[in-house]
């Protein structure tokens, strides 16, 4: 079986339900996908980070591996350490919610292990209205980073790609809400 396809059964047995649900946006739902259930375990953390690592790469210019915290953090992990396996390391850095409230002040950590200026990849795990996206790529941006492309596992194509496309950036995500559930 081929890592997408078996990616695509652990999220469908671990994180996808189905029932009333409210979402990060406030929305309602039919169904919720807790993606952290697939990249906290072994097997699906490391299928998320070498499938994500392959989009990823396929932007040369691409130095770092980010993404807002909580939901991220494992995702640009694994990606992270997938790169190194692959010979093609790229280092990780988290968003954080509030800025550090002591010290620098930043919203990133993990900023000494990337060159001012540099071009970035951005991970999500569920995209619904791409509202956490966009003040992820605002909170790089202010550090002074480069937002070269923007990756999720699962796009629930409620509106976040076009929100995406609208302040300029391409929404690559491994799955569409129609293919997970096909």
């Amino acid at each position: 079986m081929d890592e997408r396809q078996r990616l695509k059964e652990i999220l469908l047995e671990k994180s996808y339900r189905e029932g009333t649900f409210t979402l990060t946006s406030g929305k309602k739902s039919d169904f919720y996908i807790d993606c952290k259930q697939t990249t906290l375990s072994a097997e699906g953390a490391y299928l998320c980070g070498k499938l994500l690592f392959g989009l990823i790469r396929k932007e040369p210019d691409l130095r770092a591996v980010g993404g807002m915290t909580l939901g991220a953090d494992p995702l640009v992990t694994a990606v992270s350490v997938v790169s190194f396996l692959e010979g093609a390391p790229i280092p990780a850095f988290i968003i954080r919610k509030e800025p550090k409230g002591h010290g620098t002040g930043s919203w990133i950590e993990g900023k000494s292990n990337i060159s001012a200026g540099s071009f970035v990849a951005l991970v999500e795990d569920v995209v619904t209205t791409g509202g956490t996206l966009i003040k992820a790529i605002e909170r790089t941006q202010l550090e002074g980073y480069k937002v070269g492309g923007v990756f999720a596992l699962v796009d629930r194509e409620e509106g976040g790609s076009e929100l995406l496309s609208q302040h300029g950036f391409k929404l690559v995500s491994l799955f569409t809400r129609t293919q997970l559930l096909s």
